[in-house]
């Protein structure tokens, strides 16, 4: 049977120009196609709200010819929605922003509500020093270098555990060794000068004349006192965390 067409008309045209507008769409979004007769689903879903789930998952900046392949849509449809949502979200005031870094897209806080963002991280971080911590700390500002050997014979009690978290907290510092003994000797940091707001050591309170002496402290502990001895086996041996 003979196909009848129009003057001018190349026979199948019609479906031949359909087929390329797919393909070429096909091409745009670095995909397979959407079916013409309905589509996937993702295809079929309201772009916006597709582009804003998306967004809230990535781990880095997402490009919109990323975008456009996972949600089966144009570069430039996907392009022309983000603008539409980061003008949005600043118009609205929202506490978060759309924004376009390193050629891809992401949302961030807005820098205005820095200070609320910083405190709820913040939150349980910093949890406080005990009490043997405190006075732990206040030994070795006061007498600074000192050895862990010292702090504990003023403070009678073995503090190694607590030198460790101390220095975790970046509060002391290593600081060389005594000549005598080769003990390590240990003092305040930087960081500890900006927890107390001092601009220096010489602005400690007037506390160190409280303080005994270790040597006289030391002489004590010879009798009455447990051993400070990490490997003492003993169960008498006294040890803080």
């Amino acid at each position: 049977m003979t196909e009848i067409t129009e003057p001018g008309e190349a026979p199948g045209s019609e479906g031949a120009a359909a087929g390329y507008e797919v393909q070429e769409a096909a091409a745009e979004t670095g995909g397979t196609p959407a079916d013409p007769a309905g589509g996937s689903e993702v295809a079929q879903l309201p772009l916006k709200p597709a582009l804003e789930a998306v967004l809230m998952v990535v781990d880095e900046p997402a490009t919109p010819e990323h975008l456009a392949k996972v949600l089966e849509r144009r570069p430039r449809e996907v392009s022309d929605a983000l603008r539409e949502l980061a003008d949005e979200y600043t118009t609205q005031g929202r506490g978060f922003e759309l924004r376009l870094v390193a050629g891809g897209w992401r949302f961030y806080t807005r820098g205005d509500y820095a200070d609320a963002v910083e405190r709820f991280v913040l939150d349980g971080q910093q949890a406080r020093l005990t009490q043997a911590a405190l006075e732990t700390l206040a030994v070795v500002a006061y007498r600074q270098p000192v050895s862990r050997s010292r702090v504990s014979a003023v403070r009678g009690v073995n503090c190694d555990g607590v030198m460790r978290t101390l220095l975790q907290r970046g509060l002391v510092e290593e600081v060389g060794a005594e000549p005598e003994t080769g003990a390590i000797l240990y003092r305040t940091t930087h960081y500890f000068l900006e927890r107390m707001g001092l601009r220096g050591l010489d602005e400690l309170p007037e506390l160190a004349p409280f303080l005994p002496e270790a040597e006289a402290v030391e002489g004590e502990t010879q009798e009455g006192m447990p051993s400070f001895d990490v490997d003492d086996p003993s169960p008498d041996s006294q040890t803080e965390h």
